[in-house]
């Protein structure tokens, strides 16, 4: 009864003073967009500043090893995607920590579906024509990917496993590189988070080839998703979470979660997510969140194994 009543107390006073969400990557990409959308509606709940904070380095494991190893009151956050929490676990020889049972998770936030694109020189115009191509031209086609461990190589290996296509992995230190490298012709086709290729396909510079979602997207509703193309193996999602340290009080765990579901599902904030090709996604409690993540650990480590993929 004592811990519970301080674990209560402590909930009550937070936040004493601004709180700091940390972001593994650079100002600018996908992880930062979605931390600096919601941190000023989480700060208009919690009645304090909700600082984002850009600590970039080695797929956004750097940003991650500081969030676990921070005080756990709460005042230190951190918002990751599947890259430095399931990826990574798989790609590094070694990482800092264990996405499980070192971060106290709270809930996922928002997902980005991906599309898989090629130029436009390509004559295919679905799946079934890209995968009679590829398997007409084995190890021909080279298809880009922002780093060597992240979703993005991994929706391609994945495709390969599933189709037993044979293409070529040419791994880029970003999205930017190598959607300029795709846009020049240099390689033929990629899988990014959709948001970062919407302009590109709408322009007529790439082509629509399928949306990994269930559903198809808002922004694009002419491209059919995978499932719709006899490839549902495929659905994958970039998705983002916000977690805090091992050991932060229950109490607060449970008011943050309660802080960024109201965030993420205001009309706001909703409207915005949508707009950038987005969906918010939260977890119907930390329990529910741990839940999902071991199953992407499960499914996304038996697709590592199989292609052999590790970080470069």
């Amino acid at each position: 009864m004592a811990i519970a009543a301080a674990s209560l107390t402590q909930a009550q006073d937070y936040p004493s003073k601004p709180v700091r969400l940390i972001i593994g990557y650079p100002p600018g990409g996908s992880n930062d967009i979605a931390a600096r959308q919601i941190a000023p509606k989480m700060a208009e709940s919690l009645g304090n500043q909700v600082m984002v904070e850009n600590r970039p380095g080695a797929n956004g494991i750097i940003g991650i090893d500081l969030v676990a190893k921070a005080t756990p009151d709460g005042h230190t956050l951190g918002l990751a995607g599947l890259s430095p929490l399931v990826m990574s676990t798989f790609t590094y020889a070694k990482i800092p920590y264990d996405a499980v049972n070192d971060l106290a998770g709270i809930t996922t936030v928002v997902m980005n579906p991906l599309l898989l694109v090629i130029h436009p020189a390509l004559p295919a115009r679905s799946m079934t024509e890209l995968i009679t191509l590829a398997r007409a031209q084995p190890n021909k086609l080279d298809f880009a990917t922002a780093g060597s461990g992240g979703i993005t190589r991994m929706l391609i290996e994945l495709m390969k496993i599933s189709t037993g296509i044979k293409v070529q992995t040419v791994s880029y230190k970003g999205a930017g590189p190598a959607l300029t490298d795709l846009l020049g012709g240099h390689v033929q086709g990629m899988a990014m988070d959709l948001p970062v290729l919407v302009h590109q396909v709408k322009s007529g510079k790439l082509r629509g080839i399928a949306v990994t979602s269930e559903r198809r997207s808002t922004l694009l509703p002419d491209i059919a998703t995978v499932g719709e193309q006899g490839q549902p193996s495929l659905q994958a999602v970039n998705w983002y979470a916000i977690m805090a340290p091992p050991k932060t009080p229950r109490a607060i765990v449970e008011r943050l979660h309660g802080v960024i579901t109201k965030a993420a599902h205001s009309a706001e904030l909703k409207e915005r997510f949508i707009a950038g090709g987005s969906e918010p996604m939260t977890s119907a409690s930390p329990e529910a969140y741990t839940a999902f993540l071991r199953q992407e650990l499960a499914r996304w480590g038996k697709v590592a194994k199989a292609a052999g993929v590790r970080a470069e």
